[in-house]
């Protein structure tokens, strides 16, 4: 007799595992991903204010802006189902790799054809490897790459998506919240021992970018934790 607590037999040439290493790129890359989105909103929220700047520039920043928000509140959707083995991630995470896909290369379509834009070839090299990591993250997750033995659980019922994401919202609010102060006051004691500058506000800046940076790294890092927090969590065996 058949034990029914047996795992199915991996696929032949399968490029993943249970154990592999591969398996933590993809949700890696969606990390990455949002933390880079994070920064770019802290980047370019100022330049809502400004309206000396051209409208080609403007429709870039709020383009930009929205896409920002929505890759972050995807990611953690995405991040969710990482966290909880669920079968759906491979699909989904294709997905949204395409869309971003598709939004990068309208985006630097935008820059090249748009005014009041000049060629960047750093710019283009970062375009590149995003897609490039994108495509592979594809690939390891496509069908009978032994992606959906990974990303299952079915001896064990873990937490909703639902909780996953509200758990990760709250992460990144209390993260960002706690990363921004502490930045701002190491900025503010780092200053002070360097004896920096306070002319023009220079030590004031510098605190304050300091502080920015702890933002970024607090959101990033509280999201993270309460997603994984919310998954670690005794789970219910399936009846």
């Amino acid at each position: 007799m058949t034990s029914t607590n047996q795992q199915p037999a991996r696929p032949p040439g399968s490029g993943l595992s249970p154990d592999s290493g591969l398996s933590y790129v993809p949700p890696g890359w969606v990390v990455f991903v949002m933390a880079w989105s994070v920064y770019g909103l802290v980047s370019f929220w100022p330049m809502i204010g400004a309206y000396d700047l051209p409208d080609s520039v403007f429709y870039l920043i709020y383009s930009g802006l929205i896409a920002n928000i929505v890759t972050i509140l995807w990611g953690l959707y995405l991040l969710g189902l990482a966290f909880g083995r669920s079968s759906r991630f491979p699909r989904h995470f294709t997905i949204w790799q395409v869309v971003t896909i598709v939004w990068l290369l309208a985006r630097q379509a935008y820059v090249l054809a748009a005014p009041h834009f000049v060629f960047s070839a750093r710019g283009l090299v970062i375009t590149a490897i995003e897609i490039a990591v994108g495509l592979l993250c594809i690939y390891l997750l496509r069908r009978g790459s032994g992606a959906e033995l990974v990303y299952s659980s079915p001896e064990a019922e873990r937490p909703s998506v639902l909780l996953s994401v509200v758990a990760a919202i709250l992460g990144i609010i209390l993260g960002a919240a706690v990363g921004a102060v502490a930045g701002f006051a190491a900025g503010s004691l780092i200053a002070d021992a360097t004896s920096m500058s306070c002319f023009e506000g220079g030590c004031g800046y510098f605190a304050l970018l300091i502080g920015l940076g702890g933002l970024v790294i607090g959101a990033i890092v509280g999201g993270v934790f309460a997603v994984w927090r919310v998954n670690r969590r005794k789970r219910r065996p399936v009846a």
